[in-house]
């Protein structure tokens, strides 16, 4: 008997979650935030604005969502690069982490 070749399914075509999860705000509402963004906090009834939850400590990258990844061409100093590539294998995917790291603790104008 012929031994089956194994054939795994179609991969999906991963969409970006800025596509996914962002939708166009309407002329009225846009109106309506300008107006909110200008008044003082005091002045803001939040009586109809659910309690909000406290984010999970810790979000599993990974787990559920994963990332595209883009191929960029980056220039970094010959001694940083050595630090990491002496690091072995999936030296890359560790300085992702590190850049991830230093990107959520910052805001983009620091």
């Amino acid at each position: 008997m012929a031994k089956k070749k194994s054939v795994s399914s179609r991969q999906e075509r991963r969409v970006p979650a800025s596509v996914l999860f962002t939708t166009p705000i309407s002329e009225g509402e846009r109106r309506n935030l300008k107006r909110l963004a200008n008044m003082p906090d005091s002045k803001i009834d939040f009586s109809d604005a659910p309690e909000s939850q406290v984010a999970p400590s810790e979000i599993h990258i990974g787990r559920f969502y994963r990332p595209i990844k883009q191929l960029v061409s980056l220039r970094v100093d010959a001694d940083v690069l050595a630090w990491y590539r002496a690091r072995g294998k999936g030296y890359q995917t560790f300085m992702n982490a590190a850049l991830r790291r230093a990107m959520q603790t910052k805001s983009p104008g620091q």
